[in-house]
């Protein structure tokens, strides 16, 4: 029996397959070519086989025959098996399965178009490979969405009841999971007896129990963030602190030198980052960083990254005269005066007495010389010095939904009333500011409005108001990064150029939730943009107007005063008729009288041009006295009237013999005076 199996498999090793691609790609122990094979290979190369492939076919006959040798050696050991084993050997298959892998690759390989090279068949084979692993990855795919159990959406009153109760946060977590995979594709998923909103209400509970808010700002955060995980990542970002940052002050330092001298106290800095050049990220520190002696000599100040933003923006120049409008506690103010290497002047406002004393600490460590420290609410400003600032910073008082990670009572103590009182305040807060700017200084007329909230209602909606109500444009903030602002939002229309503001996410850039808008002033009016343009639209049709009546008017004097001198001449000849009659009838008057009658009329006589050159001169000072009084000093220059030089007498007289003159007259005088007192 063991005889006749080993026949077997060297029948089958004798028995492989025609095509000579595949029989040189064979196992050794299946590798036994036939003459056959050989003819093959020579008819299809077409009979002008080179010498080389006669090489090459005349060492394959030889390494064939050489293992032969040790197949037939392998046979005569597998007599020594026992019957058990010869039974083992039946399940044996030294033939290659089809539809294997490298059956593909030999096929795809073996083509029938020769002018291909060998590499690009191996190519052309691997991207059919891939084709197939992407089709099979598809199918599976599909397959596991047919077979996936439909969510079962629980009612609002289930989710309350289990809110009483203590929440299991991994049911909570899974169902958020499995309410956004349905709203990301609805129309599939979704329970035909369900809507959309129960989804969304579902949710909301979900969110809220999970991360500790209320409904207001929980519906606030899926409004501004309607991509479920983005909703997640903003959510988990609130929670995670936000990396320490410091802020070197170039009043004293340089980054560089600053970088050593921690690290040689035992702290890990490093650049915060390519958009700043001051600023520093502590990843550890050994000491306390508010503790080091560079602390406190003024080297740097504890500073997240966001309140470099608005100071960039600003971008104040030495010498301009710049308010920070609410400073506390110095930071951004501080800043300013580093960027304004100790020039001009500052004036760092706040309306709480406490925080402006430290303000007043800050500014002592850091070496800032030109700032003035005030007490006063923001909406004095405009009164008491309006139109008298270059550049002004209005870091708002807001809500602090940016801020989360370090006061976790935003997330239950803000409403919608609360919200409401802040931009209020906001909206004031700005029209002051504006009102405080000069529109033409030469360098500034800026003001940068920020703050740290990521609601529309306190940033984009207080900037559009503005934009509304006082002539100024929003202008480029010249940040390298940030998110542009919202024109559109639901159901509100903002102003086209509010894309120019730039808004900051924690889990984004990595910083607190922040806004920064840069407003130019126009004009100094306190009126809108569109009604500062009609207005000068009416001054200039009534300018028009004037001009018009006045030509007319002058028009209608030239033709009376005409009139008056025809009618003039007329009675003037009359006249002189007149006297040359009487003349003839006395015949005897004399000369004299003769040149009176004649010379009379002659004062009446002439064509009038001086009387209208004089009227006409007389109406252009009118109207210009009237164009200054109805000047109102904000957008037209007017006509000012300028005093009169006093004239000075010149006497004809030299002024070298005036004075001689005089000084002889005076000794003269002098010599008189003593011979009378003389005896």
């Amino acid at each position: 029996m063991a005889i006749q199996k080993k026949k077997k498999v060297a029948a089958a090793a004798v028995a492989a397959p025609e095509d000579p691609k595949k029989a040189v790609k064979r196992p050794v122990e299946a590798s036994a070519p036939t003459p056959k094979k050989k003819k093959k290979v020579v008819v299809k190369n077409g009979g002008d086989v080179s010498a080389k492939k006669k090489k090459v076919v005349k060492k394959v006959k030889k390494v064939t025959e050489e293992e032969e040798e040790p197949v037939e050696k392998e046979v005569s050991k597998l007599q020594l098996l026992d019957d058990d084993d010869e039974e083992g050997l039946d399940g044996l298959d030294f033939t290659q399965q089809e539809g294997s892998d490298d059956d593909d690759l030999r096929d795809d390989y073996s083509d029938d178009d020769d002018d291909d090279l060998p590499i690009e068949k191996k190519s052309a084979a691997l991207d059919k490979k891939k084709e197939k692993i992407l089709k099979e990855g598809e199918e599976e795919l599909q397959l596991n969405i047919a077979n996936q159990a439909t969510f079962e959406l629980p009612s609002v009153e289930e989710i309350e009841n289990e809110m009483k109760s203590v929440p299991n946060l991994e049911i909570i977590k899974q169902r958020i999971a499995d309410v956004i995979q349905v709203l990301g594709d609805f129309k599939n998923r979704r329970d035909p007896a369900k809507s959309r909103t129960q989804y969304v209400e579902v949710l909301k509970k979900d969110l809220c129990s999970q991360y500790g808010y209320n409904d207001y700002l929980m519906g606030k955060f899926m409004d501004l963030f309607p991509n479920g995980a983005e909703l997640l990542e903003f959510l988990e970002a609130n929670d995670n602190p936000r990396p320490v940052t410091i802020r070197a002050n170039s009043l004293k330092v340089k980054r560089r030198d600053l970088a050593k001298n921690l690290i040689n106290r035992g702290m890990n800095v490093d650049p915060a980052a390519e958009w700043t050049k001051v600023g520093l990220v502590v990843y550890d520190s050994q000491v306390p960083v508010g503790a080091t002696p560079e602390y406190l000599a003024g080297h740097y100040m504890i500073q997240g990254l966001n309140s470099l933003l608005p100071v960039m923006a600003l971008a104040p120049q030495p010498g301009d005269r710049v308010l920070d409008m609410c400073s506390a506690p110095g930071g951004k103010t501080s800043h300013i005066a580093a960027l304004m290497k100790n020039s001009g002047t500052l004036f760092a406002n706040d309306a709480s007495f406490d925080r402006c004393r430290a303000i007043i600490g800050n500014l002592h460590r850091l070496g800032v010389n030109n700032a003035v420290v005030c007490n006063l609410g923001g909406e004095e400003f405009s009164k008491i010095k309006p139109n008298g600032f270059d550049r002004i910073l209005l870091d708002a008082p807001c809500s602090g939904t940016g801020v989360i990670w370090k006061d976790q009572s935003v997330k239950t103590s803000k409403d919608s009333q609360d919200v409401q009182r802040r931009h209020t305040v906001q909206r004031q807060l700005i029209l002051s500011a504006l009102d405080s700017l000069d529109a033409n200084s030469p360098n500034g007329g800026y003001l940068v409005y920020s703050t740290c909230s990521v609601l529309v209602e306190e940033n984009e909606a207080v900037v559009n108001f503005l934009l509304e109500r006082r002539h100024c444009e929003l202008v480029p903030t010249g940040l390298a990064i940030g998110v542009d602002g919202y024109t559109r939002f639901r159901d509100y229309r903002f102003h086209p150029s509010l894309s120019m503001t730039k808004r900051y996410y924690p889990h984004v850039h990595n910083i607190d939730g922040f806004y920064v808008a840069k407003i130019k002033k126009l004009s100094n009016a306190k009126m809108s943009k569109q009604a500062v343009l009609e207005m000068e639209k009416e001054k200039a049709s009534a300018k028009s107007q004037k001009k018009k009546q006045a030509a007319e008017e002058a028009e209608d004097s030239e033709e009376e005063s005409g009139d008056e001198e025809k009618a003039q001449n007329g009675k003037a000849n009359g006249k002189a008729e007149a006297g040359k009659k009487k003349n003839k009838k006395k015949g005897g008057d004399d000369s004299d009288d003769d040149e009176d009658v004649e010379t009379a009329p002659m004062k009446n006589i002439g064509s009038g041009a001086r009387a209208n050159k004089k009227r006409r001169n007389q109406k252009k000072a009118a109207a210009k006295q009237a164009a200054v009084k109805e000047d109102d000093g904000f957008n037209t220059v007017g006509n000012v009237k300028r005093a009169k030089k006093p004239t000075q007498f010149k006497s004809k007289v030299p002024k070298r013999a005036a004075a001689r003159t005089g000084a002889k007259s005076v000794k003269n005088r002098r010599k008189k005076m003593l011979a009378k007192q003389q005896p």
